[in-house]
């Protein structure tokens, strides 16, 4: 009998949960994903929780508790995505990209991020993190002499040398928690207040004495529409052309879909001269990585069965690491590997060091992976080139914020001969 009730109440209990949807109410899919959900919760009684939390729209209910699968996922009809933002993208934020722009409020007992047998669904104990603004570069116009006593080192690294060599700890990244930046890093600014209030223009006056702000520009960085540019690479040799990712979240894998936007794949390339080693290797490369751009910062996580390699000079300098670092990803672990808001505090401060100091924080906009082959000092490779399979990353946004603060600077005082 309390079977033959469940078959009455469930579409009713379904068609009322679709009706506070925010996404498409006519999507099939979004239906069928309600449908798995309601079926869970009925098996452990959180249904009632479930339409409590939805109606009410209060992050003072409880918990809404299903099983974690064991790659963290949640299939509905062939496709597969993570819980919470599955849910939190139905009922409350239909832009939702991804999982790097969710936070768990503090009483949450069973956030994503807690790795627990449990996760929490209840869209109402997340909040969406928001892109916090860049301030715009106060570029001075003098002479990289006039600025001599200023005492901020500017960033250099020398990408030649051997590489030290680091690990992925999950320490290193907890996207559910505040941070903060590093002690090499002044403390950002307020990111709500305008990028023309009054404070800032203070703050900038400040850069140096000798500064005079009615010769200064302020250059202000602006989102293009292909957020990166990745190039492959096999061994010294770059195959194909560039692909440019104009999607949040990528997928970088060794399989052959020709025409998916969000999706760079390898096994696609063709070399008429490539190497035995090289032909091992792309085989192993599998699901490759997933790349996410949010709220300006790069995420990368490893989804093949093998760990992959980055090279990333701005999460280096987060990490207390050498710039030229080589960190391993293991499977199913993410590593933040780019910050716009650290790469903008850096780029501040080199302004008032000349033209080559901020020419320098180019290194830090390209970002260097090699997939299933490492490379450092504690491999036999210890260059990139020598690896088989890898990628070179460009981060189209700041290089373009670097050119612009260049193109307002005066160029270098360093005499140019056939030495220099």
């Amino acid at each position: 009998m309390s079977r033959f009730m469940d078959m009455i109440t469930m579409p009713s209990v379904v068609k009322e949960l679709l009706g506070w949807i925010k996404a498409d109410k006519e999507d099939k899919w979004s239906e069928k994903a309600i449908k798995s959900l309601v079926k869970k919760l009925k098996r452990n009684g959180g249904l009632n929780e479930l339409l409590n939390a939805i109606s009410t729209q209060s992050s003072a209910t409880k918990c809404i508790r299903i099983r974690r699968s064991l790659d963290g996922r949640l299939q509905v009809c062939q496709k597969k995505g993570l819980p919470h933002v599955i849910y939190c993208r139905l009922w409350r934020w239909p832009d939702l990209q991804s999982c790097y722009e969710l936070r768990a409020i503090e009483t949450c007992e069973y956030a994503f991020t807690l790795k627990k047998d449990e996760v929490c669904v209840n869209p109402y104990h997340y909040q969406r993190v928001e892109t916090p603004a860049l301030r715009p570069v106060l570029v001075p116009k003098v002479t990289p002499a006039a600025m001599q006593d200023n005492t901020v080192a500017p960033f250099s690294v020398n990408l030649d040398v051997v590489p030290n060599n680091e690990t992925y700890t999950p320490d290193l990244d907890r996207f559910h928690a505040e941070d903060s930046p590093p002690p090499s890093y002044p403390a950002s600014q307020d990111s709500s207040s305008s990028y023309m209030d009054h404070s800032f223009i203070d703050d900038c006056s400040e850069l140096s004495a000798d500064l005079a702000l009615t010769d200064a520009q302020l250059v202000t960085y602006t989102e293009p529409e292909n957020w990166c540019s990745i190039a492959y690479y096999e061994l010294n040799t770059r195959i194909g052309e560039y692909w440019n990712a104009f999607q949040p979240t990528l997928i970088i894998d060794g399989f052959t879909d020709p025409s998916n936007s969000e999706r760079f794949c390898l096994g696609l390339l063709s070399n008429v001269n490539r190497d035995p080693t090289v032909e091992m290797t792309r085989r192993e490369i599998g699901k490759g990585v997933r790349l996410c751009y949010v709220h300006g910062e790069v995420f990368a996580e490893c989804c093949s069965k093998h760990a992959v390699f980055v090279q990333s000079p701005n999460s280096n300098r987060r990490y207390g690491w050498h710039p030229a670092a080589v960190c391993k990803i293991p499977p199913g672990s993410s590593l933040r590997i780019f910050n716009s808001q650290e790469f903008a505090n850096l780029l501040s401060q080199s302004v008032t060091q000349g033209y080559e100091a901020v020419y320098h924080l180019s290194h830090m906009c390209i970002i260097r992976m090699s997939f299933v082959k490492g490379w450092g000092a504690q491999y036999k490779r210890q260059t990139v080139t020598s690896t088989p399979c890898w990628i070179e990353i460009r981060l189209n946004g700041p290089l373009h914020w670097l050119d612009k603060v260049l193109s307002q600077m005066d160029s270098p005082d360093r005499p140019i001969s056939s030495q220099s």
